[in-house]
């Protein structure tokens, strides 16, 4: 059972479990930071993935 597996209900629950623990004024910061860390972590593993392409060599 992965991420993809939670659903609309499950997503509205943790927003709302959330929006409990940190408040209102908290959460958008919050999820600036996680998509900011998410972006970066994208970033990061592009890198790795190209990288690790072979490089075709110039035709003489």
């Amino acid at each position: 059972m992965g991420l993809s597996n939670i659903g609309i209900p499950g997503l509205i629950l943790i927003l709302l479990i959330s929006l409990i623990i940190f408040g209102p004024k908290k959460l958008p910061e919050i999820g600036k930071a996680f998509g900011e860390t998410l972006s970066s972590f994208k970033k990061a593993t592009s890198e790795i993935m190209d990288d690790e392409k072979p490089t075709e060599e110039p035709k003489k």
